[in-house]
């Protein structure tokens, strides 16, 4: 069978260095801060772990869905000059929803095969910030016209082509492969459980910045900075991991009557940014994290949840490998339901995937997810010495991403 959909294949193209900001539950320590400083502060630390100098960063790419303050349309801009970026330098703005962190990869692999030596890839998102908005007022108020001020989180959660919510694809892909309310369940403890463990063993310290007050300076301009509020003077943990139970899980109210998703066993609401530096393998002092090749592909909007299994199959079809060759997934879990129809689809190893937890328990900041699940996979193959990964998500609309890593340090 041969699969649809755009193949991206790159030649010494690598992630040199990544990292990312805790994620934050919605309305917590950095409901305040605005996308761009949250995306200065990993731009700038990013290039200081990875110890190159800023001005070596030939092209900026940045990405944030929501429109999270009135600076908006400069996040690309601004990320890139206050992390020290010269001004020559262009920066672009990446959009792919819930894969934008995987789309600025595979954009940063096509800037270095065109002669970019090395691309600053950052993604931020507020969801706090999501403003109450209205598209329809700019004339006024008309007498008796209804006012059309509605919550932009909430409804960028409806796709009006099929009419369904996000929630509302998953229990459609629930009914089409017989997923059961206990089986979502059993799956999001485990992700649950599995990031606790992380957590607990400083697992995650190593890929996290502490995001403190902080003032960031460029000569000739105003400057930014993060405030957090009273009495919180550093944020180092992701804060929605905590333990739970299968009984907590249980009884909680299905989001759609009849349905198998809650909210304890779909994506949790968060606040983050995450950074990466692309490259040649060999520009770094120190080892790459990981080579890149990448695919995305089209799905039905009212499936679009299961986005990663055709975009996985087209990876491993047009490089040449075996799902068997495939170390490790980390596969964005939106919803629990959603994740198992992609398991089940590909007939899955679970025992491969998602071992250190993922957007259930974690959080799913949509620009920045794709980069913290490539960051994350890098470490456990550089760590157990494996060579392949493969990091895919769904996207709102109908789509699937998905990216195949190399260990660069792998050993037979």
């Amino acid at each position: 069978m041969s699969y649809a959909g755009q193949y991206s294949a790159f030649t010494d193209v690598a992630i040199l260095e990544a990292v990312r900001t805790p994620w934050i539950d919605v309305g917590g320590a950095l409901a305040q801060v605005s996308p761009i400083d949250l995306g200065i502060k990993v731009g700038r630390e990013v290039l200081a772990r990875a110890g190159f100098d800023p001005r070596a960063v030939d092209s900026v790419l940045a990405g944030s869905m929501a429109q999270a303050s009135f600076d908006a349309y400069l996040l690309p801009r601004h990320i890139g000059l206050y992390s020290g970026v010269p001004q020559q330098v262009p920066a672009l703005a990446v959009q792919r929803i819930c894969a934008t962190g995987f789309e600025l990869l595979r954009q940063a692999g096509e800037q270095l095969r065109d002669g970019v030596e090395l691309a600053l890839c950052v993604g931020a998102e507020s969801m706090s910030r999501n403003p109450i908005a209205a598209y329809t007022h700019r004339d006024g108020f008309r007498l008796g016209a209804s006012v059309d001020f509605k919550d932009f989180l909430w409804e960028a959660l409806y796709d009006p082509a099929p009419g369904l919510d996000m929630i509302a694809t998953a229990e459609n892909l629930a009914r089409r492969h017989v997923l059961s309310r206990e089986a979502v369940d059993t799956y999001a403890l485990n992700s649950h459980e599995q990031a606790l463990q992380a957590q607990t063993s400083d697992w995650f310290a190593d890929e996290i910045v502490a995001v403190r007050n902080e003032s960031f300076d460029l000569d000739g301009y105003q400057p930014r900075g993060i405030t957090l509020p009273r009495r919180v003077d550093a944020v180092t943990l992701d804060s929605h991991i905590r333990p739970t139970d299968f009984l907590a899980l249980a009884t909680l109210r299905a989001i759609h009557a009849g349905g198998v998703q809650t909210a304890g066993n779909s994506c949790a609401v968060v606040d983050g940014a995450a950074a990466a530096l692309v490259g040649r393998a060999t520009a770094g002092t120190r080892p790459a994290l990981a080579n890149l090749l990448a695919a995305v592909v089209g799905v039905a909007p009212e499936f679009m949840g299961i986005g990663p299994a055709p975009a996985i199959q087209l990876l491993l079809q047009r490089s040449g490998l075996a799902q068997d060759d495939i170390a490790l997934f980390e596969i964005n879990e939106a919803q629990g339901a959603q994740v198992l129809a992609v398991a089940k689809a590909l007939e899955l190893d679970t025992n491969k995937l998602n071992r250190r937890g993922g957007s259930i328990a974690l959080g799913h900041p949509l620009a920045a997810t794709g980069l913290r699940l490539v960051m994350t996979l890098a470490r456990q193959l550089r760590e157990q010495n494996l060579r392949y990964g493969i990091a895919a998500a769904c996207v709102g609309g109908g789509q699937g991403m998905a990216v195949l890593i190399e260990n660069p340090q792998y050993r037979d």
